[in-house]
Formats: structure tokens, C-alpha cells, sequence
């Protein structure tokens, strides 16, 4: 099944290899090329197994991933530009948010209910972009019917024109098509934006009333628009708006009038049974030490609950049924106080992929500030560009931006490449606040303007803490 990609490149997913895969990667995330080559053959292994009959293909579970590494340097960018270069539903969870049934909190299977939602929404607007077109056409035809009403047949009196022959009904037909067109011409060249018409407007309207269940609302599944349908349907009204206005609110009422939405859930439950990624971040904070006690416990109740989504169950959303089988799970932890040998054996065992990522020093700063297609550097130059400022750096600005980077993370918390972000804003904080004053509107950093900006705040320790 050939899955279309974003603007990155023009290739069809199950045309790449993993190779093409991790250079696509590469744009974005520097370094780290063991998980990339990980995500890379996960991602090809989904395409393969796509390609096997569907008793075979039924058998062949998902190869999860568990990433290890530090903040900072790369893990949740990796899973989410692999979810966009695959157009597959994505969704990044925090494994400490959820807890264990019988507490207060987000139970685990939530978050299946999300990535189904996001699934519909991914498949709702593929949908739209397929009927646009004919949805404005019917709404252009809608908006003049408004502003031509079809005019009563003209009755003329023989007596007052004798000798004129009445127009025969086809006359009639092309002399009001040709009005017709000439206002459709003038409603494309917007010269009929000033008009106001009268149009009807469905207000939602939304009960005054809450449902609460007894440990979560997401497990409560009544569908109130179903059991009381009066309820939900919301009154129409006249309103008086102008022609862009209504054009654009009779657009949309025609594109949910094409969309079937039946057809839309279940082509979102499929994709997310089959192509589905879920991140679930932090998964280091959920796992008990050995000999704790305590507040321990419920840890390793929120991996039990977990475990089941991971192995394969079956999830009960508003949309149907959704099983987790073939759902790609990402974990990824620092595992700094815990390690992974904490997790409980039977989740170890359903994350049989590991990989470990490498801390970033000076050298990788230094890539990170220039080679992504959304660098850092890159975008703080087209931000000032809105201004009319024309920003570059030296080479040698960027190597110190990199050098006091690196020195905060070894003196303080290493929190990897964020940490350049907390520079360039302190570093661009004067030019941020006065260029749109400037006169000069062509500046250049240099190492010079960055150790003038930066070098006695990462001198002193205690500044360093609280401002970079």
C-alpha cells in the first residue's frame, strides 16, 4: 500500500530503504545513527509486512523500540519526523501521567482513544482535500441562488404593447444564465465583497449537564447524541453577513455534506490498527527500583496496565473497536537513577529493540546550529527578516555559541540541545527587543558579539544556573 509523504521528498514511502529512510532523518535530527538505523527497519519491516498474505501478515508483530539517552538529544524528534515521513498517526504520551485503575488520573487506554482521534482527523482532512473543490462549486451556486432569486415568469399585457411577442421560456432561461454568470464572475473578482447577505446559521447548543463515572470519563461510552438526538441538533437562525463570510461558512457546510463520516472512522481505525506509532516518553519514571516500597507500587501498577496495550488488546473507542497489535511503540527513558532491568520482565520483553543514545558535545552544537533544514541559526534569521533585518553569523560566532554551550551543560544540568536554545535567546535578547528601531538594518554576530552577550554570564556559576 503506497503511502503518500509530506513536502520532504517526492518518493512514496514503501519505496524506501532504510538507508533513504535514515538520510531523511538526517535533515532534521544530527547524529544518533544507531536509532536511526532502528526506526529506519521498523518502519521498512511495516512496509514488507503490508506486501504478505494477511494470515501471514497477522502473525508478525511489531518490533518496539526502547531509546535510551539524556534530555535533549533526539529521541522524541526521531519518532515524530519518522511518523511524518510515513504519514502515519502519531501521538507522544508521558508514561508518569497515567496511573494505576482504581486512582484518581488518566487510565492507560487513553491513549489509543487520542491516536484514533488523530487518526479521523488525519483521514478527514485527506477527504477534504478531495471534495474541495466540488464543496466550493455548490457553495458558489449556493451564494447566488441568495443573491439571484429565480425571478417569477413575467406576465405582459397585449393591450399595453401590441405587436411585442413575450419571451418564449428558453429566452427567458438564457437571458437569467447569463446574469447568472456575470455575478458568478464578479463574486470570483471579489467585487461583490461589500454585499450582505442573509444566510441560515446552525448554532451548536451543548446540555447543561456533566457525566461522571466512577474512575474515569474516557471509560464512560454513551453516545447522548444517539439517545437523545433532539438535544444535540442546536437551532438555526438567520444572521446577516457579508459575501466572503458566507461563502466560506456554506463551503464547509458542503464539505461535511460529501464527507461520509462512517467511512472516515473506519478508514481511521484501520490506519491506526496498521500504521499506528505511539511515543510513550519518560517510560524511566515509571519503573520501580528493586526493594522500594511505597509510592513504588503504584509504578509498577501503571506499567501492568500498560503492558496489555503493548502486547496487543482490544481498545473500545466512540468510533468502534481498535486493536493494539500492530501498533509501533516507542519508548524512551534516561534511565538515569532506574535502568531498564527495573522495568517488570514482561514489559522488557515487548521492547526487544534498545538503543542507546549518544550525549551531544561541541561538535554535534555545532551541526545542530547549521546543517537542519529548520536549524536553529536558520530560523532566528527569518524571524528578523520579518523586520527587515538581515542577520548572519560568522562561522566563528556559531563555534563560541557551541563552546558556551557545551560548558553550561558540563557545569550545570546537561540538557543536551535545548540548552542552545536558552543561548540564542540570551544572545539575540538586545537585537530581539530593538530591531524593529534599528537603523542599521544589517547586522552580524560574530565571536566578538557572543562573548560580549555571553561570557561573564557563564563565568559566573550561579548566573548560569538561573538564566542559561
Amino acid at each position: 500500500m503506497a503511502i503518500l509523504l509530506p513536502e520532504t521528498t517526492q518518493t512514496s514511502a514503501d519505496t524506501l530503504t532504510p538507508r533513504q529512510i535514515v538520510a531523511e532523518l538526517d535533515k532534521y535530527v544530527i547524529g544518533q545513527h544507531a536509532a536511526k538505523r532502528a526506526v529506519a527497519i521498523a518502519l521498512r519491516n511495516r512496509m514488507r509486512r503490508q506486501k504478505l498474505t494477511p494470515e501471514l501478515a497477522e502473525e508478525i508483530a511489531p518490533k518496539n523500540i526502547l531509546m535510551i539517552g539524556p534530555t535533549g538529544v533526539g529521541k522524541t524528534e526521531i519518532a515524530r519526523r519518522l511518523a511524518r515521513l510515513a504519514q502515519s498517526p502519531f501521538l507522544k504520551v508521558e508514561a508518569s501521567k497515567f496511573t494505576e485503575v482504581g486512582y484518581v488520573g488518566r487510565d492507560v487506554e487513553s491513549m489509543v482513544r487520542d491516536l484514533v482521534e488523530l487518526g479521523v482527523d488525519m483521514v478527514r482532512e485527506e477527504r477534504l482535500a478531495e471534495v474541495r473543490a466540488k464543496a466550493a462549486q455548490n457553495a458558489e451556486d449556493r451564494l447566488l441562488d441568495i443573491l439571484l432569486p429565480p425571478s417569477p415568469p413575467a406576465i405582459v399585457d397585449d393591450r399595453d404593447h401590441p405587436g411585442r411577442v413575450p419571451p418564449t421560456p428558453a429566452q427567458a432561461e438564457e437571458k437569467a444564465n447569463r446574469t447568472r454568470e456575470h455575478f458568478r464572475e464578479q463574486l470570483r473578482e471579489g467585487r461583490l465583497d461589500g454585499r450582505t447577505v442573509e444566510i441560515d446559521v446552525h448554532t451548536k447548543s451543548f446540555p447543561s449537564f456533566e457525566i461522571i463515572a466512577g474512575s474515569s470519563v474516557e471509560e464512560v461510552d454513551i453516545n447522548l447524541k444517539d439517545m437523545l438526538p433532539g438535544l444535540f441538533q442546536g437551532k438555526s437562525k438567520r444572521r446577516k453577513v457579508k459575501v466572503p463570510e458566507a461563502l466560506e461558512y456554506l463551503r464547509q457546510e458542503e464539505e461535511q455534506k460529501l464527507i461520509d463520516m462512517d467511512s472516515v472512522a473506519r478508514a481511521a481505525v484501520e490506519r491506526v490498527e496498521q500504521a499506528g506509532i505511539i511515543f510513550v516518553d519518560e517510560i524511566d519514571k515509571i519503573a520501580g527500583r528493586e526493594g522500594a516500597h511505597g509510592p513504588e507500587v503504584s509504578r509498577e501498577g501503571v506499567q501492568r496496565d500498560i503492558l496489555p496495550i503493548v502486547e496487543g488488546t482490544t481498545v473500545n473507542t466512540k468510533y468502534g473497536m481498535v486493536r493494539t497489535d500492530h501498533i509501533l511503540f516507542i519508548a524512551a527513558g534516561a534511565f538515569h537513577v532506574a535502568k531498564p532491568s527495573d522495568l517488570i520482565p514482561e514489559l522488557q520483553g515487548r521492547f526487544p529493540i534498545r538503543v542507546e543514545l549518544e550525549p551531544l558535545g561541541r561538535d554535534e552544537f555545532v551541526r545542530i546550529l547549521t546543517e537542519p533544514k529548520s536549524a536553529l541559526v536558520k530560523q532566528y534569521m527569518a524571524l528578523m527578516e520579518t523586520e527587515g533585518i538581515s542577520l548572519t553569523f560568522t562561522d566563528g560566532a556559531i563555534h563560541r555559541i557551541a563552546d558556551f554551550a557545551t560548558q553550561v551543560n558540563e557545569r550545570t544540568e546537561n540538557i543536551g540541545a535545548r540548552r542552545l536554545a536558552t543561548v540564542m535567546e540570551k544572545l539575540l535578547d538586545e537585537i530581539s527587543f530593538e530591531g524593529p528601531d534599528l537603523e542599521n538594518k544589517i547586522v552580524t554576530i560574530d565571536d566578538a558579539y557572543v562573548t560580549r552577550m555571553l561570557a561573564d554570564i557563564v563565568k559566573n556559576e550561579d548566573l548560569t544556573r538561573y538564566i542559561l
